[in-house]
């Protein structure tokens, strides 16, 4: 599996997201709270720029006037059709079991991490003083 630094920590503020491209693939990254999710930027209903919709929060209703707002930044809504999906799994809101998006695995490294392993070039004497998403495809 190849890893990709793709951004720093502080390029992706909570809320937020960044349109990135990798090994001719866009994939949205969000920073949820300080987790960061990893989606292909390609709704599976009809092809719409997935990444480039609303980030919303479920609201649930037990009856009429009684609802809850959960999970704030967590569902992505698709700007064409609607249709919402979980950062954390890429499943479809609405049909779970049938319909998702591609998900991809990221960590955040601290820059001394990279120098060690897989993605090792000519070094220098460096410090570190900011952590990086790598993504993993």
């Amino acid at each position: 599996m190849a890893r990709h630094v793709v951004a720093t920590v502080d390029q992706i503020p909570p809320g937020q997201r960044l349109l990135v491209q990798v090994n001719g693939r866009e994939i949205g990254i969000f920073n949820v709270e300080g987790e960061y999710f990893a989606v292909g930027n390609r709704c599976p209903h009809e092809g719409a720029s997935l990444c480039k919709g609303r980030i919303v929060g479920l609201v649930e209703a037990a009856g009429p006037g009684d609802y809850r707002y959960s999970r704030r930044g967590e569902l992505l809504r698709c700007p064409w059709h609607g249709w919402e999906f979980d950062l954390r799994t890429g499943r479809s809101w609405c049909e779970p079991d049938r319909t998702k998006v591609r998900s991809y695995e990221l960590r955040v490294e601290s820059g001394g991490a990279l120098i060690e392993g897989e993605l090792r070039a000519e070094t220098f004497q460096v410090t570190i003083d900011k952590e990086y998403v790598v993504l993993e495809i």
